[in-house]
């Protein structure tokens, strides 16, 4: 991975996160935290993962959300940022963090039973 898209994965990461948080009015939204990005070599597309904290229907009622409102996102990171060509975006659910979370319960559950 270049040191480009690297740079650009901090960028997005950050400029996103503070369009959801101060920008994005929606409150069917909840809370959403921006836990990676990936740009494409050409750095014309973006992956963004995210976390939606609630039950699974308000994740993928965010999710269905923040899908809609993809382009709206992007036209507000133009304005934020100085790129000859913005990046599409492509939300995406982080299943790792759901994951995470699960181990980490049983792990506790197996020390109380022991």
């Amino acid at each position: 991975m270049s040191t480009r898209q690297e740079k650009l994965e901090a960028l997005l990461k950050q400029e996103i996160a503070e369009i959801l948080r101060k920008e994005f009015g929606d409150p069917r939204l909840g809370f959403v935290t921006i836990t990676d990005a990936e740009v494409s070599p050409d750095t014309s597309h973006a992956k963004i993962f995210i976390s939606i904290l609630g039950s699974e229907v308000q994740k993928a009622e965010g999710l269905k959300l923040l899908k809609h409102a993809q382009s709206y996102v992007r036209q507000l990171l133009s304005k934020r940022i100085s790129l000859r060509t913005v990046p599409t975006i492509d939300f995406r659910l982080d299943t790792s963090i759901d994951q995470g979370m699960k181990i980490t319960e049983l792990l506790e559950r197996v020390k109380e039973d022991s």
